[in-house]
């Protein structure tokens, strides 16, 4: 199995990056604003891409100003069956966030791309979180 991992620093308490990954205003920020999202555990959350099929993640755990994880159960077929996590670390003035995308079944073209775009969204938080603005999917120009 191939697993996806990226690990960015944001000036801002673990707190605010938490906040920013666990409501619907804050991802909307980050990722994409068409999204349906709660932060509850086993809430199967939406993000929508334009035409691309909806991804739907399940949200397995939830440790306040921590670790959030998801479990893909629909999306592109590479990413059913997937899980994304997001650790975050207190490193007194910043926060390491460490972003795991495990249980790829293979290396594809799809994953290394998806690889690239999780970088981005690690940017788009750090921007959001810093500056209150990220790069959402809408605003961003593929």
């Amino acid at each position: 199995m191939a697993n996806i991992e990226h690990v960015q620093y944001v000036n801002v308490p673990p707190a605010l990056v938490y906040q920013a990954l666990t409501t619907a205003s804050g991802l909307a920020e980050v990722w994409t604003q068409d999204l349906q999202f709660s932060a509850e555990i086993d809430a199967v959350n939406e993000f929508r891409f334009g035409d691309e099929r909806p991804t739907k993640m399940k949200i397995t755990a939830l440790i306040p100003d921590t670790r959030m994880t998801w479990h893909c159960v629909d999306s592109d077929p590479e990413w059913i069956g997937t899980n994304v996590s997001f650790e975050l670390n207190d490193m007194g003035n910043k926060t390491a966030v460490t972003l795991r995308h495990t249980d790829w079944r293979e290396v594809t073209e799809f994953y290394r791309f998806c690889n690239y775009n999780w970088a981005i969204f690690l940017l788009s938080l750090k921007q959001y979180c810093e500056g209150g603005a990220g790069i959402h999917y809408q605003a961003r120009k593929f």
